[in-house]
């Protein structure tokens, strides 16, 4: 272990016996349910959503990229199959 670990190492045992010291950290009272559904609303304002277009975009590229991949697995596992079978001799 080089110096600088060494140094590190020592400085993070000095900040976790502080903290022992110290003891547990206070609890933070619970907000109600009517101020989580506020603020909950007030960060879903700040997301950028896509537009209508964006998303029909989206989605065909996830549904075209989806399908492409199911049937290169599909294929790959046909081809693998029939020459696994025909090794064996089946």
């Amino acid at each position: 272990m080089n110096r600088e670990m060494r140094r590190l190492q020592a400085k993070e045992e000095e900040r976790a016996k502080k903290r022992r010291q110290q003891g547990p950290a206070p609890r933070r009272k619970r907000a109600s349910a009517q101020q989580f559904i506020r603020e909950v609303r007030q960060e879903m304002k700040k997301v950028a959503w896509p537009t209508h277009r964006e998303l029909t975009t989206f989605t065909v590229v996830v549904l075209i990229t989806t399908t492409t991949l199911t049937g290169l697995t599909f294929g790959l596992d046909w081809v693998l199959r029939q020459a696994f079978l025909k090794v064996l001799g089946t």
